[in-house]
């Protein structure tokens, strides 16, 4: 079990794999064992380390606002504990907005970026989305709202092959005798709310892959359409089928297309 603080809060990682670091970060709601899909491929190549955000997992849940800012700064404490001076970073969501500000706060750190399903800034369209989820989460059953949330991170290709696995989902939504806080919840929506980035993208330098689903429409394609247009030189790649969670729905594309660009910068 390893824990590291970050202004009094401690923040739970888990160390996968061997050789050259690359720091994981998940998006809202979800702990870091949601990329084992992913680190079952990266730990071949890399010392993984896979991150509990603020308010999820086993890591603290302190009452919020939180801020990407402040879950970069989480980041650090993370490397720093694990004795990472540069890293990857690749991360999901609000996890790519985690990402943004790591690498425009703490460049140095910061070797090449993947950006997954994410945005520079919400437009109210999606400010309402989001803050209407808080108000669903309090008035539904567990098993219900991962129904809805599926609703919004799956395209509808999966559901013709998919139900078995979206089904399970649901159940263990009901079943989690451990479920995130209301205040880690609301805590990481605000971050994502407040996330904004536009006029910065520019001071990005790192070599960076954007991945997006073509059918998302929870982070439409859009929100990194702008990132690409504002971080220069970097790598645009869609998947056609895919919703916001493509890296599940397309796995072996997305862990390839991934894995190629991280071993390459």
């Amino acid at each position: 079990m390893k824990y590291a603080e970050s202004d009094g809060t401690k923040i739970f990682y888990q160390v996968r794999g061997e050789g050259e670091p690359l720091v994981l970060i998940m998006g809202f709601g979800a702990n870091g064992s949601l990329w084992e899909k992913h680190v079952v491929e990266y730990e071949k190549h890399f010392k993984c380390i896979v991150i509990d955000n603020r308010g999820v997992g086993k890591s603290d849940q302190p009452v919020g606002p939180y801020t990407t800012q402040m879950m970069a700064a989480d980041t650090i404490a993370v490397m720093d504990d694990a004795g990472v001076n540069q890293a990857r970073v690749a991360g999901i969501s609000m996890g790519g907005a985690i990402s943004q500000e790591l690498a425009l706060n703490y460049p140095e750190r910061v070797r090449s970026l993947v950006l997954i399903s994410t945005w520079p800034k919400f437009n109210n369209y999606a400010k309402t989305v989001y803050n209407n989820l808080k108000k669903l989460r309090l008035t539904s059953r567990p098993e219900d709202f991962m129904e809805l949330l599926q609703l919004w991170i799956f395209a509808p290709p999966f559901y013709e092959s998919g139900m078995t696995s979206l089904i399970e989902g649901q159940e263990g939504a009901a079943n989690n005798d451990s479920p995130q806080t209301r205040a880690g919840f609301e805590g990481q929506l605000d971050a994502c709310t407040h996330h904004d980035t536009v006029s910065r993208l520019a001071q990005i330098a790192v070599p960076t892959l954007i991945t997006v689903g073509d059918q998302d429409i929870f982070t439409p394609p859009e929100f990194s359409r702008m990132l690409h247009k504002g971080i220069k030189n970097s790598t645009y790649v869609s998947f056609p089928d895919g919703g916001h969670v493509h890296h599940w729905e397309d796995l072996r594309r997305f862990n390839s297309v991934t894995t190629e660009f991280l071993t390459a910068h």
